[in-house]
């Protein structure tokens, strides 16, 4: 079952505590918490406080995901997606950092709800980049030295030795929110959102966590899946 395949690992509960310390030391204030999703099915689901505005997956990239992540992208470009000018999305091209690029994805599309302290060096950073295309939000992210600084110390936080920039990872977060009522997966490692349809408010969690579950069935051996979920304290 899929749902036993949702683990509160160490590496879970780790990313949870940096995620939370990064995103204090940026000047998102705790009104919004991640915490665990335990497993996919309706009754455990049922234990996430509502609402969620933002889901992360961390997942294991390997050769069954990159072969249909190409497949993916193919299609995506020859059938094309309606993608709404709100969505806040930016490639990747920091090594090691999908996990801060997830939750920039997280916050920067739920910016409505979210409450930021006065002189938020993420709310600056989010208010500048806006506009930008998601090659230069990618740049401008990598000169911005606050996110850098913070990113490296929540990295450190926990750990006896952080990964390089340059080591191999085979495990990668993505975003999920909701965006007009649209589901959408952020993912800095391609070059666009992918529309995953319609969503609500209600039924977000339950519409992101079917887009894991697809995931999950792609690869039926691999036990390496962590679900968390933003939330309302």
């Amino acid at each position: 079952m899929l749902s036993c395949r949702i683990k509160v690992t160490s590496m879970q509960l780790r990313f949870i505590s940096r995620s939370l310390m990064f995103l204090r030391q940026l000047g998102l204030q705790p009104s919004w918490q991640f915490g665990d999703v335990y497993g996919l099915e309706p009754e455990l689901l049922s234990m996430v406080p509502r609402p969620v505005c933002a889901v992360l997956l961390l997942f294991p990239v390997t050769e069954k995901y990159e072969s249909y992540r190409l497949e993916e992208e193919a299609k995506i470009k020859l059938q094309g997606q309606e993608v709404s000018p709100e969505v806040y999305f930016m490639k990747q091209t920091i090594g090691n950092a999908c996990g801060t690029i997830g939750l920039i994805h997280a916050v920067a599309n739920n910016q409505g709800v979210l409450e930021f302290e006065s002189n938020s060096a993420l709310k600056k950073f989010l208010d500048q980049s806006g506009p930008m295309s998601p090659e230069e939000k990618a740049a401008f992210l990598e000169r911005d030295e606050s996110i850098r600084v913070t990113h490296e110390s929540s990295a450190q936080e926990g750990q006896t030795e952080a990964p390089s920039l340059d080591e191999k990872v085979d495990l990668h977060f993505i975003a999920f929110v909701n965006v007009g009522g649209h589901l959408y997966e952020l993912d800095g490692r391609k070059p666009f959102p992918v529309v995953h349809g319609k969503t609500t408010e209600d039924n977000f969690l339950e519409d992101a966590t079917v887009v894991c579950k697809k995931f999950m069935s792609r690869d039926p051996e691999e036990l390496r899946f962590t679900v968390v979920a933003l939330s309302k304290a």
